[in-house]
């Protein structure tokens, strides 16, 4: 069986955003204003609150895990349960996220979603859409096989 390229793409990137993740825990604050993630986060953990690090950490271990189903879809490790639904899972909610980052801001003034600024929203929504776009063509490629 031929390799995956945009999966292998994909589970790259997501891999990456993993590491990315785990890297602001010991960054601290400054990483965490860096990245994206808001005054609110990079203040919890200059106090050593534990919340900062164990939502970073489930972040990183799904994105890890994403990485690791692309990686599966495009043969370069075993081949993992229920393979093409989690790959089709994954690439909505990647996609579904770009495209709601991407507008959903400017239709609301909850506080919620303002704590993070609009170069974040942006950002991290064109990055989510080229994540979901690779997930997408590589998933259609394994379906297509």
């Amino acid at each position: 069986m031929r390799r995956n390229k945009p999966l292998i793409i994909a589970g790259s990137l997501s891999l990456l955003a993993a590491l990315l993740h785990i890297s602001c825990i010991f960054g601290g604050p400054d990483w965490y204003l860096f990245f994206g993630a808001g005054q609110r986060m990079a203040q919890l953990a200059a106090q050593g609150d534990p919340y900062p690090t164990i939502a970073t950490l489930v972040i990183a271990a799904i994105l890890a895990g994403w990485g690791l189903y692309a990686l599966s879809g495009a043969g370069v490790i075993f081949k993992f349960p229920l393979l093409k639904t989690g790959l089709v899972l994954i690439t909505a909610i990647y996609l579904v996220r770009g495209v709601a980052g991407l507008i959903g801001p400017f239709l609301t003034s909850d506080p919620v979603v303002h704590q993070n600024s609009m170069t974040f929203w942006v950002i991290s929504s064109i990055i989510c859409c080229i994540y979901g776009t690779f997930y997408l063509l590589g998933t259609v490629k394994l379906w297509q096989q």
